[in-house]
C-alpha cells in the first residue's frame, strides 16, 4: 500500500506541474480542489474511512463544496472549511460515524471536523499546514493532499484569538471535483 500511495503521490505531483491536465493515478479515489491561487489534488483513502470517503464524494458531486469559504484558519495547524454558512456552525445535515485509525496528521493531511461527540461530523473538514500528532486516533482521517500544498499555504489566516476564524472570510474552494468526473 505504502508503495502505490508513494507512486499515486509522484503521479499527482507531475499533474500540478502539468496544470492538471494529465489523468489521476486512480481518478476515482481523486479529488480535484479549485482555488484562487491553483488547483489542490487530494488522494482519497477509502482504506482508513470508507464511509467519510463516500459521503465526500456525493457532497463533492452535488456541488456542495463550490463556493464554500475557509472560514477557520490556524498558522501552523490546519486550514478548515466545508460549512455553507461560513460560520463553523453548518454542514450538510448528515452526521458520520468517526472511522477513526492508527494514520498520522502529517502535513496535507485532510481530515473531519467534529464538536465533542466523536460521531458528530457531517461536511466540514481541515488540512493540516504541520504533523499534528495530538490528533492521531481522535479525528477521521480520509484523504491527503499530494500536490498543491503550496496553493493550501496561501490561505488567509484567522484571528491570532486561539479560534482561528477569519474575518471576513475571503478564500474558498471555487470548485471540487472528482477526478473520473473531469473531463479531458
Amino acid at each position: 500500500m505504502l508503495k502505490k500511495t508513494i507512486a499515486a503521490a509522484v503521479f499527482a505531483a507531475s499533474l500540478g506541474a502539468a496544470g492538471g491536465n494529465a489523468q489521476a493515478a486512480d481518478p476515482e479515489n481523486t479529488l480535484y480542489m479549485d482555488l484562487t491561487y491553483g488547483r489542490v489534488v487530494i488522494e482519497l483513502r477509502p482504506d482508513l474511512a470508507p464511509k467519510t470517503v463516500a459521503r465526500m464524494k456525493e457532497l463533492t458531486r452535488q456541488h456542495f463544496f463550490d463556493g464554500i469559504v475557509f472560514h477557520r484558519v490556524i498558522s501552523g495547524f490546519m486550514a478548515q472549511t466545508g460549512d455553507p454558512t461560513g460560520t463553523g456552525y453548518g454542514g450538510s445535515g448528515q452526521r458520520l460515524p468517526a472511522e477513526f485509525s492508527s494514520a498520522h496528521h502529517v502535513r496535507g493531511t485532510v481530515s473531519m471536523a467534529r464538536a465533542q461527540d466523536p460521531n458528530s461530523a457531517d461536511s466540514q473538514f481541515f488540512i493540516c499546514f504541520v504533523a499534528v500528532p495530538q490528533l492521531d486516533g481522535q479525528y477521521t482521517i480520509w484523504g491527503q493532499v499530494v500536490s498543491g500544498m503550496e496553493f493550501v499555504e496561501r490561505i488567509k489566516r484567522g484571528d491570532s484569538d486561539p479560534n482561528g476564524m477569519v474575518t471576513p472570510p475571503q478564500d474558498k474552494i471555487l470548485k471540487m471535483q472528482v477526478a473520473a468526473d473531469v473531463k479531458q
